[in-house]
């Protein structure tokens, strides 16, 4: 490639684990008909101690399709997850394994874990603890190290390029996505795998964002606890899950035939240097990265249809996120439609922004955007049009994806409808 050249990143596969479906398909259908998450925690068994007993949980996950009995007892959940997610895009992208033509030195894997494998770090602690160093289990680093869900697979799939995952909080696969995005438009990839995986429904993890109060304390209505942009909304609630997608160069996807989804446009990224938790007044950070995806997909503000918002249902978040979709859309601000799909699958941390960019695919690619649920009493300072009252049809050429995570990490992504 000559020196400025971009190429075009194509979306080719898709994988989807969420609280609301396991499948594209699945949970496609479950987020347009504003099927609800929520539910008490199953996981492990709560008291009145937690303050928060209700979570956004994976029902029914079945890893034994994929993976054989001696890899589901050795991958913590974050990591079979992770597996099962690639299985779904690869194959939906017509790869069951590597890419035929290329070199797989230029087939890659960047996979974004905020917290990684912590059900196995709580249960190694608990026997080291009662039984002793000499009974932690041989097999308890690389099952909860963040890094091991790239690096496994990469193994299934033989992909030798660029490896690695990113770590910033609930950006964390917004981070991958994005990165994996760079790789392949300057040249150093192919064909990418890329996106998060989270399984943090445990004690400590509850524990620890409870006594935060950053999470709905609303125990009685687990399905109406998550509602981003309400008046009433009290903190977020906790999810679990993956979402996988396979990113080609457009001409490596072409010239295999493959069914291209979408694309890929823009990537911006910032930092607020303001505060650990909180996000900076006005949503100064969000902005920059919304800005910076659009000039990055050399994008107008008025070819933006769809903004799926990060839209945590916690006061800070969403009001300054309103605050930054309105600074750098302007008055197109009010003419879109601005969702949150977390108020169906909770927040699932650091997967959100992969499950997300893949909703924003599939808002580009069908012209359907879900609704955000359990919306009823609207906060005054949340004043755009979140389609609280169900599905919307609408032509989106360019939807906004946008994932922030604690310590002030903030990622946009910039997906446009694909055209030859």
């Amino acid at each position: 490639m000559g020196e400025g050249t971009r190429r075009r990143v194509v979306v080719t596969g898709m994988g989807l684990i969420t609280p609301v479906g396991v499948g594209v398909e699945t949970a496609w259908k479950a987020l347009l008909a504003g099927v609800p998450g929520g539910g008490p925690i199953t996981h492990f068994e709560t008291d009145d101690r937690f303050v928060t007993r209700i979570a956004c949980e994976v029902k029914n996950f079945d890893a034994s399709g994929v993976l054989d009995p001696k890899e589901i007892r050795r991958y913590d959940r974050f990591a079979q997850f992770a597996l099962v997610a690639a299985d779904q895009a690869m194959r939906h992208a017509g790869l069951e394994g590597a890419p035929d033509g290329v070199d797989p030195t230029r087939f890659g894997v960047i996979f974004g874990s905020g917290i990684g494998g912590i059900s196995t770090f709580e249960e190694q602690s608990r026997i080291l603890l009662e039984k002793g160093p000499q009974r932690v289990s041989p097999f308890f680093v690389p099952m909860f190290i963040p890094d091991i869900a790239p690096g496994l697979i990469s193994i299934r799939y033989g992909a030798k390029g660029a490896n690695f995952t990113t770590v910033s909080a609930c950006a964390s696969s917004a981070h991958a996505i994005g990165e994996s995005f760079r790789a392949i438009e300057r040249g150093d990839v192919d064909v990418m795998i890329c996106g998060g995986s989270e399984a943090t429904i445990t004690p400590l993890t509850v524990a620890g964002f409870g006594a935060m109060k950053a999470m709905s304390t609303r125990n009685d209505e687990p399905e109406t606890a998550s509602r981003p942009f309400d008046a009433t909304r009290d903190g977020f609630v906790m999810g679990e899950g993956a979402g996988c997608l396979i990113l080609e160069a457009e001409e490596v996807a072409r010239a295999r035939g493959a069914a291209i989804l979408g694309e890929l446009a823009g990537y911006g990224l910032s930092a607020d240097a303001y505060h650990i938790t909180a996000p900076a007044p006005g949503g100064e950070g969000a902005r920059y990265a919304m800005e910076m995806a659009l000039r990055d997909a050399g994008a107008r503000p008025e070819d933006v249809g769809y903004v799926n918002a990060h839209g945590t249902s916690t006061p800070h978040n969403d009001r300054s996120e309103t605050a930054a979709i309105r600074a750098v859309l302007g008055e197109h601000a009010s003419r879109i439609v601005v969702g949150s799909t977390k108020s169906m699958t909770g927040h699932l941390l650091g997967a959100a922004g992969a499950v997300e960019a893949v909703v924003s695919v599939l808002a580009c690619q069908t012209g359907r955007i879900p609704p955000t649920i359990n919306l009823t009493e609207p906060d005054p300072d949340c004043d755009l049009d979140y389609a609280p009252e169900g599905p919307r049809e609408r032509d989106v050429q360019v939807a906004l994806s946008n994932s922030f995570g604690f310590g002030g990490h903030n990622v946009s992504l910039a997906v446009r409808r694909y055209d030859a």
